[in-house]
C-alpha cells in the first residue's frame, strides 16, 4: 500500500469499522475489525446475528441477558404479519409485479410512520428519556402532549404513542412478549410498565401496542432514540419480505381479504357487437 493509499484511509473517520488491507491488493481487506474484534477471526461462528447487531450499534458486546432480551424483542417483531400496513405495502409491491427490492422500500415507507412505525417508537422513546418510571410525569406527558420538533417532516401525533388508539384492549401477544422479557430479566422499566399498564392505558384511553412495548424494551437496554426507530424498522422486515414473496407466487386473485371482495357486476367481455 502506497503512502497516498493509507492517507485515503485515515479519512474514513469510524469507530466501527477497521480493516487491514491485503498486501497485494490495497482494495480488498485482509483482516476486518467490528469495535475491535476480528470479523472473521473472533466473531464468525462464535456470535449471534443479535450479539453481533448490539455490537454494531453499541460497539461493546451485550451481557447474555441483553442479548436474550433483544433476541426475544426481534422474534415478536419479525412479523407483524399480513393485517399491518407495512407488510401489506411489501405484498401490494410483489403481487404488482414491482421488484424485490421495491417491496422491502414500500415496507420500510410505511412502517416508518408515527401510527404504529418507527417514528412513533421514536417519540415514545422521548418520552420514557422524559419520564422514565415516574406514573405522575407519564400521566403529565399524556395529558399535555409535547410538540413534535420535525412538524415540518411528520405530522403532529394524533395518539399517545406507544398505545393503539384503535385498540379495544391489549392484545394477548402484546401481554404475551412484556411478560417474557420480564421473566428474562427484572429490568426496572419493564417491570414498572408492565404493573402500570393498566393505569397508562387508561389515560391514553387505548391499549398498549407492540410499539410501546419495543420502546420500553429498547429504552431499558440503553439505545438511543434515533438507534431505536432504525432497529424497529429492520426487525420487521424479515416478514414483510416473506409475505412479498409468498403473495409475488399467489397472485393478485389469491390476494388476502379480496379474493371474495371482487366482483364484477359489468363485464364488457360478455357483451356483444350489438348490445
Amino acid at each position: 500500500m502506497t503512502d497516498q493509499d493509507e492517507k485515503k484511509l485515515e479519512q474514513i473517520t469510524t469507530e466501527i469499522w477497521r480493516e487491514e488491507a491485503e498486501p497485494d491488493n490495497p482494495f480488498a481487506a485482509s483482516k476486518s475489525y467490528c469495535a475491535g474484534f476480528d470479523v472473521y477471526g473472533d466473531l464468525l461462528g462464535k456470535v449471534s446475528i443479535i450479539e453481533y447487531l448490539w455490537l454494531l450499534f453499541k460497539l461493546d458486546p451485550p451481557s447474555k441477558t441483553q442479548a436474550r432480551t433483544l433476541e426475544g424483542l426481534a422474534v415478536a417483531l419479525a412479523n407483524p404479519g399480513p393485517r399491518d400496513h407495512s407488510v401489506r405495502g411489501a405484498m401490494n409491491a410483489g403481487v404488482g409485479g414491482s421488484t424485490r427490492a421495491s417491496a422491502l422500500i414500500a415496507a420500510i415507507s410505511i412502517g416508518a410512520g408515527n401510527l404504529g412505525g418507527a417514528r412513533e417508537v421514536f417519540i415514545a422513546m422521548q418520552y420514557w428519556q422524559q419520564c422514565g418510571a415516574d406514573l405522575e410525569s407519564w400521566i403529565d406527558i399524556i395529558q399535555n402532549p409535547p410538540r413534535d420538533e420535525r412538524s415540518d417532516v411528520w405530522p403532529e401525533m394524533e395518539h399517545i404513542p406507544g398505545f393503539d388508539p384503535n385498540g379495544a384492549s391489549c392484545p394477548k401477544p402484546v401481554q404475551q412478549l412484556l411478560k417474557h422479557l420480564v421473566d428474562i430479566e427484572q429490568d426496572d422499566i419493564l417491570v414498572w410498565l408492565q404493573s402500570h399498564r393498566q393505569t397508562l392505558e387508561q389515560h391514553a384511553q387505548s391499549p398498549l401496542a407492540f410499539s410501546g412495548v419495543a420502546a420500553a424494551t429498547l429504552f431499558a437496554l440503553g439505545f438511543e432514540p434515533e438507534q431505536a426507530e432504525i432497529l424497529f424498522l429492520m426487525l420487521r422486515l424479515p416478514g414483510a419480505a416473506a409475505h412479498a414473496l409468498e403473495q409475488e407466487k399467489m397472485g393478485w386473485s389469491r390476494y388476502p381479504f379480496f379474493g371474495d371482495g371482487l366482483t364484477l357486476t359489468n363485464d364488457p367481455g360478455s357483451r356483444t357487437n350489438d348490445d
